[in-house]
């Protein structure tokens, strides 16, 4: 059973790549993970500058689900370009790294660093960030916003450029179209939905920064959805992502119309789950004798 697939005109030896935000900078799991039998990884959101995140406690486990309020934390690009990235550089997979700002210039000047140094696939562009110069409008909400970061992206970046949708929208297609129009290589969603949880004793949210993302298994039906609307409103590739814990939760995602997909939440119980993932999606092909998994992209019959 073949599991490669290309994305972006790059080749992966399986179609499941760990998130952003949840396999740190990749490093970090070497001891757990052969990284180099991944499909690819994307490491947690760069900025400009080093950021402290938000304060404890920043994750809660709710039912079927996790949610989690770390407040982007990381160590900047600069740093990441001398401390990480030479080591990411010698792995034999695919490293995408994310990138956010509070304003179009923050991506820019983040792509622009990475620019100067191999060991990278492409980008994965987190819009899940409110723009501080227009008063904080997300950028994820608003096409024109979307898509003037994207171009301006675009003009820095000779690499791939994926852009990380939010559902966090009343319709995820104008933003999708927006996003292709824009120059986007491919599309990744969905990011997290944004929640609150309460401890009924106390009176407080269960989380340091009162809101949170909600991941995991709970947002999965809703997740595929939007893969469905999102890949049949563009032309380029589109990675899924949202609940994804199983080979068989891969093919559905695959089904739906995506080329790819992402596991987060599933590693924060299981560090090797984007790697057990693929192996199940092999065994899957292989009872449904399947002989490429990308005869189940888009074959959804609705």
């Amino acid at each position: 059973m073949s599991l490669e697939v290309s994305l972006c005109g790059i080749a992966l030896r399986n179609p499941v790549l760990a998130a952003s935000g949840t396999f740190a900078y990749g490093l970090e799991f070497a001891a757990q993970v052969d990284l180099n039998q991944l499909g690819g990884f994307v490491v947690k959101g760069l900025s400009r500058e080093p950021i402290e995140g938000n304060p404890a406690p920043r994750l809660y486990e709710t039912a079927s689900g996790m949610m989690n309020s770390v407040g982007l934390q990381n160590i900047g690009v600069r740093a990441f370009v001398r401390d990480k990235l030479p080591e990411l550089a010698k792995l034999h997979t695919a490293v995408f790294a994310n990138v956010f700002g509070h304003q179009t210039e923050d991506y820019v000047e983040v792509v622009r660093v990475l620019e100067d140094h191999p060991g990278l696939a492409g980008y994965e562009l987190n819009v899940s960030c409110p723009n501080t110069k227009l008063g904080g409008i997300f950028f994820s909400s608003d096409p024109a916003l979307l898509a003037e970061v994207i171009a301006a992206v675009k003009q820095v970046a000779r690499r791939p450029v994926i852009v990380k949708l939010s559902p966090n929208v009343s319709a995820i297609e104008p933003l999708a179209r927006a996003a292709e129009s824009a120059g986007a290589d491919a599309l990744s969603l969905v990011n997290t939905f944004i929640a609150l949880a309460v401890d009924a004793r106390t009176r407080r949210p269960r989380i340091g920064a009162g809101f949170g993302g909600l991941s995991g298994p709970a947002i999965k039906p809703i997740a595929l959805r939007m893969v469905y609307q999102a890949a049949r409103a563009v032309k380029i590739p589109v990675i899924g992502l949202g609940g994804i814990a199983s080979g068989e939760d891969a093919a559905e995602f695959l089904i739906a119309g995506a080329g790819a997909v992402e596991v987060g939440t599933a590693t924060f119980w299981d560090p090797r789950s984007p790697l057990r993932i693929a192996q199940e999606l092999e065994r899957f092909l292989k009872r449904e004798r399947i002989a490429s998994v990308t005869e189940l992209i888009g074959t959804l019959k609705m």
